[in-house]
Order: structure tokens, then sequence, then C-alpha cells
């Protein structure tokens, strides 16, 4: 028998809501559908296994097929089906849910398999691509008849017979015509791929399988291989290199939480900052990607999947945001990372030695963002030294306790200021390599959180006393009475072009060095992080630092100096005065690249030293 009539007052409103408000993307529609499915199919065999049915059920399955002809896409499930009755209350009644009543009579005997989505609210967002839905459903009920329903998104719908002979229901979707894409058989795979790859049943299109029922977090860690992880991640992220490492989240107490996430291959340093991909399931079913306050900030880069079974499915992206659940798994999963870092350290420290390059931004971006993690890795927190060697702080401090003074010498860039490292390396100092545009900062990070326990000291901060030799005070003029140190101060005072730089004169145990520039650390610094802000990363990194007043200490020691003295004696001003600015040139360029009028005046200083050496039989530098 038909029958004709008008669906709950509240579809009035409801419909506008789904279409402009609830859903803001109308695919989403393949999810609820097959969402609805999952459920019918779910509450049927919890029917079974608790005794309330018996005989065979079959296998359950999902399909879905397009037929282009006559414009329809088709979602079948063989789960528990509805009467005429039910059709009424959970399809034409939406302030009703089937689901609600469902886990009302079933939460106490099995809380751990609760259903996902409330049939009713979720069905009607067919109509978002739809300009006519129909059911077709029988129910398991012995001696149930077949239920034909018919809506055009209006208020009004009929209810007749239907021909079906198979248990459960068909939702028959009649596309609209501004939905051309949703009668495309590879759009519709793509969508089930996004939001259905997982689903706890078969889902089939085309009589072929497209999801995974028993995704890898569900599996135990002990009877996987890398390549089980490996083979994971590219079905997730299909053109992504191999992850560095993972980490397989399994949690069933104060909350349910399973995962995998993946710590992607860092080619760049801003890739530190960048968005990765964490997909968030709920019982299996895709929920959002790249949920707000699920990952932590700093561990934006991760990829994977996290199946949070506590979490409801419908509703929005901001009531997930606030659920208190969101914010413990968050804290759960940065102390899951850190645990994961802190335990290669201890059991793998050659396979973190090995990907430290790839993974130190990252470390060090997150240790500033949360002081809790920076408390734990700080003990494991490594630094390679010129010589490829990784060193945790406190293992570089016991190896150079004797010659560093508690201080960690480090070198911002190796290859100009090779002659440096040198310097430090001869006298069996270790130099660590500190070139990242994050490493001002977070060496500044890591002297706060010690409580200046640990200082950082770049290699031209200071002359460490390891380098110097006895002092001399050899007179090298009788006249004026002052010794040879006294002297080379006031030939660079006198003679260099250059102001507010200080000279000072040592005995270095090396005679290779001529002269350092040395710069205060903190003004440095200072100098460092305002100029990365004003220009970014592009700026060069001394652009302002050597505007700054410094010091130009020079090295007695060297052939260079030694010979600069005799020419001061001989009264040879115009050499000695060649001799002094090439000196700081050639310091400077261990800092930085010269300004072109500085550049300009080294090429043609340059020239002219070696038009003298020619002309006077290298009597100006030997």
């Amino acid at each position: 028998m038909s029958e004709s009539g008008t669906i709950s007052i509240h579809a009035e409103n409801i419909l506008p809501i789904i279409k402009k408000w609830l859903y803001s993307e109308k695919e989403i529609f393949i999810r609820e559908l097959v969402a609805n499915s999952i459920d019918a199919m779910h509450k049927l065999q919890k029917m079974h296994t608790l005794g309330e049915l018996e005989g065979e059920l079959g296998e359950f399955a999902v399909n879905i097929s397009c037929d282009r002809e006559n414009r329809t896409l088709t979602i079948s499930d063989n789960g528990i089906g509805m009467t005429a009755d039910e059709v009424k209350k959970y399809i034409n009644q939406v302030a009703f849910s089937g689901v609600k009543d469902f886990v009302e009579k079933y939460q106490d005997k099995d809380a751990s398999q609760q259903v996902i989505g409330h049939f009713g609210l979720g069905f009607y967002s067919s109509f978002m691509v739809a300009k006519r839905v129909e059911i077709d459903t029988l129910s398991y009920r012995e001696g149930a008849e077949a239920v034909h329903w018919s809506c055009d998104g209006s208020v009004d719908f009929t209810l007749s017979p239907s021909s079906t002979s198979n248990r459960g229901t068909s939702v028959i979707l009649h596309i609209a015509d501004d939905c051309e894409e949703m009668l495309d058989e590879n759009y519709i795979r793509h969508l089930l791929l996004k939001y259905c790859a997982f689903v706890k049943y078969p889902l089939f299109i085309k009589d072929t399988q497209i999801n995974d029922t028993n995704p890898l977090w569900n599996k135990s860690p002990a009877g996987l291989v890398d390549k089980d992880y490996l083979d994971f991640f590219h079905n997730m992220f299909p053109h992504s290199p191999d992850p560095m490492f993972w980490i397989h989240l399994n949690v069933d107490y104060p909350f349910e939480v399973k995962g995998i996430l993946f710590f992607p291959r860092i080619f760049r340093e801003m890739d530190t900052i960048k968005k990765g991909e964490v997909k968030l399931y709920c019982q299996q079913m895709y929920v959002a990607t790249n949920l707000e306050g699920l990952i932590p900030d700093y561990l934006t880069l991760l990829q994977g999947g996290i199946d949070c079974g506590d979490l409801p499915l419908n509703v929005s992206r901001s009531y997930l945001q606030n659920e208190p659940q969101v914010r413990k798994i968050s804290q759960h999963i940065s102390k899951k990372i850190a645990d994961r870092i802190v335990g290669m350290a201890k059991t793998e420290r050659d396979k973190l030695n090995s990907l430290w390059q790839d993974l130190h931004a990252f470390v060090k971006f997150s240790m500033m963002q949360d002081n809790d993690f920076c408390d734990r890795l700080m003990p494991h927190v490594l630094f390679r030294t010129t010589k490829g060697v990784f060193l945790t702080i406190d293992e570089y401090l016991t190896k150079n306790s004797e010659l560093t003074s508690g201080n960690i010498f480090y070198v911002s860039d190796v290859d100009a200021q090779v002659s440096y490292v040198e310097l430090f390396e001869e006298q069996g100092i270790d130099v660590v390599v500190v070139d990242a545009m994050i490493d001002t900062s977070f060496i500044a990070t890591v002297e706060d959180r010690s409580n200046n326990k640990y200082n950082f000291r770049r290699i031209d901060a200071s002359v460490s006393e390891n380098l110097l030799g006895e002092q001399q005070g050899t007179i090298i003029d009788p006249n004026d009475n002052k010794d040879e140190g006294e002297k080379v101060a006031d030939l660079f005072r006198e003679f260099l072009d250059k102001q507010r730089v200080r000279v000072r004169v040592e005995n270095f145990k090396s005679e290779r060095v001529s002269a350092m520039l040395i710069f205060d650390e903190g003004t440095r610094r200072r100098k460092e992080l305002q100029h990365y802000k004003r220009h970014g990363v592009n700026a060069a990194l001394f652009g302002d630092t050597m505007r700054d007043e410094h010091e130009l200490v020079v090295n007695r020691n060297n052939s260079v100096i030694k010979r600069l003295l005799k020419l001061s004696v001989g009264g040879r001003k115009e050499d000695v005065k060649l001799l002094v600015n090439q000196v700081y040139d050639l310091a400077y360029l261990q800092h930085g690249r010269l300004t072109s009028t500085m550049m300009k005046d080294f090429i043609e200083r340059s020239s002219s030293i070696m038009e003298r050496m020619g002309s006077r039989g290298s009597g100006l530098i030997i």
C-alpha cells in the first residue's frame, strides 16, 4: 500500500543548514552515506554476536555504482535494513536518531563497540548533490516487507512497497545538473579513498574492493617490520619519499587512540614549519585532515593517520577543536614523539646520528616551543663537530673540559672561518657547527633552560687562552721604549683606515693567522636576530654586525706582522699602510663578504702589493 506525506516540519530548517553550514564541502555526502551503511551492518553483526539473531548473515559489504545514462549514484549495503515504520521514524522524523536509540539499548553490554554516525541527519546530506533521492530497503526482521521511499528535497515524500528481495538498504541519488562530477566513477573512487579508505567492512566499486578494513595501526607493532610501515606510508602518501622513522600509537586508557605518525625527510630548514598531513579518523571513518589542536603546532610537518574512537563523527571542526579529548591526545602525541627520540638516543645512537642532519631543525624548533619537550630532549640534542663527530652538550664538555672553561665553542660558517677552526683544532679543542637559521635562537633557549649551565661562544667571540703562548716583551725601538706588542698596536691604530675598531696584540701559539676580528657574543646575536626579522632568510648574516664596534686581535707571532715591524723601523710607511689594511680585510673575510667599496680597495691593494713584490725582489714581505 502506497502513501504520501510530509516530513517533520524540522526538515524545512534542517536542509538549508546541511547545505550551507553543517557540511562545508558537498562531497561529504559520500562519507555520511557509507557511514550509515557501515552502521547498519555493524548493528546487525552486533545483534548476532549477542545472540539476538540466529543463522548465517553472509559476507557484509557496501557496493557503489554509477549509472551515467540514468544519472544515478547508488550506495547499497546488506545490513539491518528498515521497515516502513522505521523509515518514517528514522528518515521522515529527522529529530530522532536511529543510532541514538540503538546505542541507548546496547551501551551497557559492550561500550567498546560504539557505532558511528547519526542515521537521519547524515542521510540528508545526499540532497547536496541530488535533486531526488530514493531508498529501497528490506529489514532483517522475519516476514518484513520491502519498502521504497522517494523525496525530491522538499518536505513531501512517498512511501510504497519495493520489489527488492535483498536484506539491507540501497540509497539511489538522482544527481543534480550542477553536480555532473558525481557520475564520474573515477571521481567517486577518489572520494571513497579519501573518506572511506579504512572502513571496517569491504567497500566495492565495480566489483573491486578499494578499502583496507584492517589498517596497520590496528595491528600489534611486535608483528610488523619496516616494510609494512613503508608500504602503508606510500599507500597513504604515494608521492612522498621514505620517511625517516615513525611512531605507532596504541592507547586504550584514559582515551582510545590508535595511529601511526611518520617523520618526513626534511630537505630544507624551512620544511620544519610547513604543514604535513595528519588524517583524523573515528572508528576508521575519515573525519578531518590537520585538525587544529590535535597535533601541537611545532609538529605540523608530521604525516600519518590517527583513529580516535571516542570522538563524535557528525560534528563541525570547531566543535572537535574544543573537545577536551583532542587536547589530551595532543599532549600524548608530544610525549610519544619525545619518547621516540630519547629512545633512539639511548639504544639507537648510530641511527640518530645518521638522521640528525635531517632531524635537527625539527627537534630544535620543538624544544623552543615546548618547555617540557625541551627539558626531555636537552640531554640528547646533538651537535656536529667540524670533524663530523656528533656529540651531546655534556659529551662535548666532558671531552673538552680542561680546554674550554665550560664553554661550547662553535662556528657558523666553516668555509669562511676555516683558519680560526684550525687554530682551535691544533690545540685539541672541538668546534661544533651551528649554521642553521634557527640556531641563534636555539642556543639562547638552551642557555636559558639550563640556567646558564651551558654557554655557547662562537670562535670569534673571544681569543681562548688555549690559543695563546707566553707573552714577550722585546723592545723593538729603543728611542720610544715600547715593546713590539705596543708598537704593532700603534701601527694599526695609526694606519688602519677603519673607524670604531679596537686593536689588541697577542702572541698566538700558531703562526698561521695574522689577525682575528672579535665580536661581543651577546651584541652579535641580537643583531643577527634583528637582521633575520627585517630581511628574512636570504639576508647576509653579518650585514649589521660589521658596522658595530669590534676588536682586531693581531698575532705578533705571524711572519707578516713581524715583517710589518721591520718595515716601520725602515720608514716605509706606504708599505706599512698596505699591510695593515690588508691584514684587516683578510680578517674581515673570515666573517662575511666585503662591501663593494671594500672589495674595490682590496683588489687594488692586492695588485699594489704584488707590484711591489716584483719590483723589490720580494722585499715587501720577506
